[in-house]
């Protein structure tokens, strides 16, 4: 195995990509131009794919050059973090971490693993902010957002720290009037309570069913941008609603909500997502790893009937 890439060309990889310019690049590490091109090229040549789109004033990743540039990055970090976990295991994480996260979950979810954290590291001053709309991470000054999905950011690193699917489901009362639908794309038939979620269009879900990924619209008589009212509609019978299993799965084992379409999910895993720069930070790390241990252990007590 001598063909791997070198670690440091992996970094100068992801500094090209950040900076979008070999001259910026050169500026940043106090290296010349030639020499940044130059290791690029060995790094396409160890790999054999061409990673990078070369103008006069810009580069732009190529396909091959995005698929590189994300295990890159987590490649960096997962180095990064042995490091630090053997050099700095004894730092207390302190000081002001800012997170954001969706409203229901964040509320159901996240504000009470956060109390557990403050208890464990009490210099540490949690700020949550619960929204609805998709957050600008750096510009906005989070140091961490937990989303339901990932991140399309090309900056920002992306940490799964549990699985979760949204699935179709609606009340006893309303299967009775309306009935089950026979396919997904029945569901066009049917009153379905739309939400505006963070990650998906509204009035479209894409679902993963034994067909592959199929699209369907669905509309209804009441929509809104809050889950939790959702939710409620949907247990008050006005409709099918697509939900993550966290949020519906004691209603489904108490019979107040009904699996629809059981063979359709819309994946929907929950993330960490924060910047590059910030990796080596003992507050991110705690926070990520604490919330990471919480939320699996949910997952896995709900399997168990628990």
């Amino acid at each position: 195995m001598n063909n791997l890439p070198p670690l440091e060309d992996l970094r100068l990889l992801c500094a090209v990509v950040r900076n979008k310019s070999f001259i910026a690049t050169a500026s940043e590490l106090g290296a010349s131009p030639a020499f940044v091109s130059k290791r690029i090229v060995k790094l396409e040549d160890v790999l054999h794919v061409r990673l990078l789109h070369r103008t006069t004033r810009r580069v732009s990743m190529t396909e091959d050059g995005e698929t590189v540039y994300r295990w890159a990055q987590q490649i960096i970090e997962d180095v990064e973090q042995m490091t630090e976990s053997v050099t700095t295991s004894k730092t207390t994480p302190r000081g002001l971490l800012r997170i954001s996260a969706s409203a229901g979950f964040g509320r159901k979810r996240i504000a009470p693993a956060l109390s557990e954290l403050a208890v464990r590291y009490p210099l540490l001053r949690i700020q949550l902010e619960l929204l609805a709309r998709p957050v600008d991470l750096v510009g906005e000054g989070f140091d961490l957002d937990i989303r339901i999905g990932g991140a399309s950011e090309p900056n920002l690193m992306v940490k799964r720290i549990a699985t979760n699917a949204r699935i179709l489901c609606a009340a006893p009362t309303y299967l009775e009037r309306r009935g089950m639908p026979a396919n997904v794309f029945d569901l066009e038939q049917h009153d379905c309570i739309v939400i505006r979620e963070r990650d998906q269009s509204f009035g479209i879900w894409r679902l993963q069913g034994p067909h592959g990924i199929e699209t369907v619209r669905v509309s209804g008589p009441l929509s809104c941008n809050n889950g939790e009212v959702v939710h409620k509609w949907a247990v008050d019978g006005h409709g099918i609603v697509l939900r993550s299993t966290w949020d519906v799965d004691s209603d489904l084992r108490e019979g107040l909500l009904v699996r629809v379409l059981p063979d359709y999910l819309q994946e929907a895993d929950i993330c960490a997502v924060y910047p590059l720069r910030l990796t080596e930070s003992a507050k991110i790390r705690v926070c990520v790893e604490f919330l990471q241990e919480r939320l699996r252990g949910k997952s896995r007590s709900k399997k168990a009937g628990i």
